[in-house]
């Protein structure tokens, strides 16, 4: 059986890409666009410096912006009907993982308006038609969401989340500006930095990986591992060098899965509302040791692209122990609390690993795993 690889059709990297946004869409023809935002984003202006680059070419659009953190079925279905009056034929996606996954579902649901119950798009859905055209704008550097099939939304009236697969949702043209990244505080510089390091990992380790997704993945880890204290530290190198590894990142895990890290970390989301990348950092070493005994050889290259010295002369033992240490480091440097103590309450484990066992990126892990299994991973960590 063949290996699919979906990426964008375009992509424009480095400061001031947003300014391409206006020949790309007269390029296709498109009249208005259907812009989703976060609240956050439009008070603090981010949104704006989009919003200006179209006001500045006369360009028609119509902004959304009720999309919570974890989006849920609500904000999707109330965008859909948002765009249905809007009279647009494209969207404009600004923002974090919320942002895009809000615009892919609405995008989908008006192509394919048989799952506007949004519940029925979970998994990998029977859809016929593409989405209705994305641009994608990157906020954080993190979620690659922008070069990924995959979405996810909260089902708030059983506090999950929904992990939802379809190559029709890819937008058509990602816009990568580190410029849009300045603003991002410390905190969730560090925690999507680690959700994209996460990504990366699980990316190269994963059931389905193979040579074309590990160069993607290798190159991601390296990246990353050198430019995020950096982009923590709001420098222009560490920006440019997050905004480009994310999206290595995303290259690569969008076409091949992920692990038990994101189906753990997604019932924390849902039920506590955990920032993603917060809840994937702090589980990504122990993780990593649980399925250590099914990676072969790739703790060693993940250690090797840490920047750790003399792998080639470790044992197998020795450089799996350098790989997770590594990674504890990165995220002990910049700033991520070391367990689940502060959110996990012990009586909500059973649900919560039940939930990731459930989760559509479970299968996915190198190791078969079981709910008793990750019900001991989620107590380990409290």
């Amino acid at each position: 059986m063949a290996n699919r690889f979906v990426l964008n059709e375009t992509s424009y990297h480095g400061a001031g890409a947003i300014k391409d946004i206006v020949p790309e869409a007269k390029g296709r023809g498109f009249q208005k666009a259907f812009v989703c935002s976060d609240p956050d984003l439009v008070k603090f202006g981010v949104t704006k410096r989009v919003l200006d680059v179209l006001d500045g070419e006369k360009m028609a659009y119509e902004l959304y912006s009720e999309i919570k953190p974890n989006p849920t079925v609500e904000n999707v279905q109330t965008g859909v009907a948002a765009y249905k009056k809007s009279g647009a034929d494209y969207l404009i996606a600004i923002g974090g993982g919320s942002s895009m996954d809000t615009a892919k579902a609405i995008g989908i649901i008006i192509n394919n308006p048989e799952f506007e119950d949004v519940v029925s798009l979970e998994g990998v859905a029977p859809t016929r038609n593409k989405s209705v055209p994305i641009f994608a704008v990157p906020t954080t550097a993190g979620t690659a969401a922008e070069v990924t099939i995959n979405y996810v939304i909260t089902d708030a009236s059983k506090s999950r989340k929904m992990v939802c697969v379809d190559p029709k949702d890819i937008p058509v043209v990602a816009f990568v500006d580190p410029e849009m990244m300045a603003t991002m505080p410390k905190g969730l510089t560090a925690a999507t930095g680690m959700d994209a390091l996460t990504h990366a990992i699980e990316g190269y380790i994963t059931a389905g990986a193979w040579e074309l997704s590990d160069m993607f993945h290798l190159k991601a880890i390296e990246i990353i591992s050198r430019s995020l204290r950096g982009a923590v530290d709001n420098t222009p190198e560490g920006r440019a060098d997050m905004a480009l590894g994310q999206y290595v990142a995303g290259m690569g895990f969008s076409n091949v899965g992920l692990g038990i890290v994101h189906s753990m970390a997604h019932p924390l989301g849902a039920l506590y509302d955990t920032p993603h990348g917060v809840a994937n950092a702090i589980i990504l070493p122990t993780v990593m040791e649980y399925n250590a005994e099914a990676t072969g050889e790739k703790y060693r290259e993940i250690a090797r692209a840490m920047g750790v010295q003399g792998v080639d002369g470790m044992s197998q033992e020795e450089y799996r122990r350098a790989a997770i240490d590594a990674v504890k480091k990165l995220s002990q440097d910049v700033g991520i609390p070391a367990d689940l103590k502060e959110i996990v309450k012990r009586e909500d484990i059973a649900f919560l690993a039940q939930s990731a066992y459930d989760d559509a990126c479970r299968p996915g892990n190198p190791k078969e795993t079981s709910v008793e299994d990750i019900t001991k991973l989620y107590e380990s960590l409290i």
